[in-house]
């Protein structure tokens, strides 16, 4: 088993501790150790080798071709890393398979491999009996059986709770019968069983493990999609299907418990396959831009060529800081809780709103590579024979997946004031000294010697940005009080001020690390991360003036966007130069800086 791991910092650190605070205890990349490093490998070459070559049969859907590329994945042990040992499997950990699932490459394939290895495979492995875990965990690490999910339903969307699926005990007690329709199943075409939902006599929903060959377990059509269309998605049909009692999956009316904490984990792993996504963009725009001239010269020798590359390459730095430091605390959350479920999967909820950031960051990061990547190519990125063209129709379903990035702002920022109602996070005192300062306009500046010269510029932007935000969404939360939920436009807006502060905050500690352990890539790092919080910083002081002049009483809204403005400041930082010696990185590498 992998051990690389550093101390776990709590849920929502990064909005209250100093960026070179958190510097000393995150994980990034740079710190994994050989193990993953030689699995990350070994992902990568099975996709190369095994998964590209095929990519137009993919698309089209050539028969038996998806479930038995799954199937290799099992055979080159890709299937098995979050399942025990005990079972089967090699027991590496969440951290371990996120490297993975960031290798991936080919969407559809993805979507086949994560829908079998997380929202399929996991629910067993966290919430099996042990008579489940020995009959079904052995086939699904080898890829002798492949996994579905089977949650939605139509009409119901991300109202993953309003289920019409039913199911009732036999007269003779042996079976439960289910009769509903599960909509948009990844794998229903092949999928050997599945995790199923379902309200038992009208109760809360619960969970079932159903195997495909059971009597009335029916299946749709493949579904015509704009993207990944080489994933199975179908209808699942129940009609006085029988599944035997011993099939119930955790506790009886509990399937809400197991639907979302799954989900964390889900989210978070689509993060890392968006951040795999955005690098790859960047690699077929990077090399395109030294292949194609315009007006007698390379792209890449365009500004505003420049510009895209350098901002494609910043934005997906900070979006993989921020996946795998999360997945780094998950991790070690999930190892310190032991075996007991109940107890990992709070572990797990401690980092429900990074989980929820990274996966709405990641999936808007790929939508700028490949929108971007795209534009690049020109007329021939709209061009079914470049694969930026399949690239970008691939994207989009990433912000829909794993519930939709409304549904994931709405989580963090409700998240967040649950916890400040509950008293875990003491916002209330740090807001009535954040208040003294804002209006004395006595400003912090908190990079410390720590902190590299090249980066206080940076870290103090980002910690007056940080104290900001709790000003004005504490503020602005006692107007609202048992309404705000109905608020969802100021919602939105301090999600999105969540979001960047979580990125720029993850780019600079994992920069300020690299620094200070005197990687031969540091000044990558650095350039990277200041370009990131640039970008950053304009987007958060934009969403802080709607954050005033929206939910301000219009007589005081002047004077709180003066003293707010004053206290949040400049990130005095040459974008252009900065652009023109990124962009240059990434055209001499042919892609990703790193």
């Amino acid at each position: 088993m992998s051990t690389t791991m550093k101390p776990t910092e709590e849920g929502t650190a990064f909005l209250t501790t100093p960026v070179s605070e958190s510097a000393e205890k995150i994980f990034t990349l740079e710190q994994r150790d050989e193990e993953q490093r030689w699995i990350e490998e070994s992902a990568a070459t099975f996709v190369e080798r095994e998964v590209l070559p095929h990519v137009d049969a993919i698309d089209r859907q050539e028969p038996g071709l998806m479930p038995s590329l799954v199937k290799k994945a099992g055979e080159q042990g890709l299937l098995m890393i979050d399942i025990p040992e005990a079972y089967g499997g090699a027991e590496l950990g969440l951290l371990t398979s996120a490297l993975v699932a960031s290798e991936l490459k080919e969407a559809s394939f993805s979507v086949a491999f994560g829908a079998h290895t997380t929202i399929g495979t996991l629910p067993i492995v966290y919430y099996g009996t042990e008579e489940q875990k020995q009959k079904y965990l052995p086939r699904l690490a080898s890829g002798e059986w492949i996994a579905a999910y089977a949650l939605t339903e139509p009409g119901v969307g991300s109202d993953a709770m309003s289920l019409s699926t039913r199911a009732s005990l036999s007269p003779d007690g042996k079976h439960y019968i289910l009769n509903g329709t599960k909509q948009w199943i990844s794998n229903a075409g092949f999928a050997d069983m599945m995790v199923v939902f379902a309200r038992i006599d009208g109760n809360r929903p619960s969970a079932f493990i159903v195997e495909a060959t059971y009597p009335g377990v029916s299946t749709g059509t493949e579904e015509n999609k704009m993207g990944i269309k080489g994933s199975s998605t179908r209808q699942v049909y129940f009609e006085d299907a029988l599944v035997p009692v011993e099939n119930l999956l955790g506790e009886i009316h509990k399937g809400y418990k197991i639907a979302f904490n799954i989900l964390n984990i889900g989210r978070l792993k689509l993060g890392a396959g968006t951040v795999g996504g955005a690098r790859n963009a960047l690699k077929l725009a990077a090399t395109y831009t030294t292949e194609r001239k315009s007006f007698g010269k390379f792209l890449y020798e365009f500004g505003m060529i420049e510009k895209k590359l350098a901002r494609i390459a910043a934005e997906t730095y900070a979006a993989e800081s921020e996946v795998f430091r999360t997945a780094g605390n998950i991790a070690q959350a999930q190892r310190s809780a032991g075996e007991n479920t109940e107890t990992v999967f709070k572990s797990i909820e401690e980092y429900a709103i990074e989980a929820s950031l990274a996966k709405v960051h990641g999936s808007e990061v790929l939508a700028l590579a490949v929108d971007e990547g795209v534009q690049i190519f020109g007329g021939y990125g709209f061009m079914h024979e470049y694969p930026i063209e399949k690239a970008y129709r691939d994207a989009r379903i990433q912000r829909i997946f794993e519930g939709t990035n409304e549904i994931n702002r709405m989580v963090a920022a409700g998240t967040l004031f649950k916890r400040v109602l509950s008293g875990k996070l003491d916002l209330m005192t740090r807001f009535a000294e954040i208040q003294e300062r804002v209006k004395s306009g006595q400003v912090l500046e908190k990079a410390d010697e720590s902190v590299p010269a090249e980066l206080k510029g940076a870290v103090n932007a980002l910690e007056r940005a940080k104290e900001a935000t709790i000003y004005s969404a504490m503020k602005i939360a006692m107007k609202y009080m048992q309404a705000l939920e109905n608020e969802q436009e100021f919602i939105e807006y301090l999600a999105n001020l969540m979001i960047d502060l979580y990125a720029i905050d993850s780019a600079l500690a994992r920069a300020i690390q690299s620094v200070k352990r005197g990687d031969e890539n540091s000044a990558i790092h650095v350039k990277l991360a200041q370009m990131a919080s640039w970008l950053g910083f304009a987007r958060i002081r934009s969403n802080l003036d709607q954050v005033i002049m929206t939910n301000i009483d219009a007589e005081k809204v002047e004077k709180e966007l003066a003293r707010v403005r004053a206290y949040v400041g400049d990130y005095i930082f040459n974008g252009v130069t900065a652009q023109r010696e990124i962009a240059a990185i990434v055209v001499e590498k042919q892609g990703y800086p790193l």
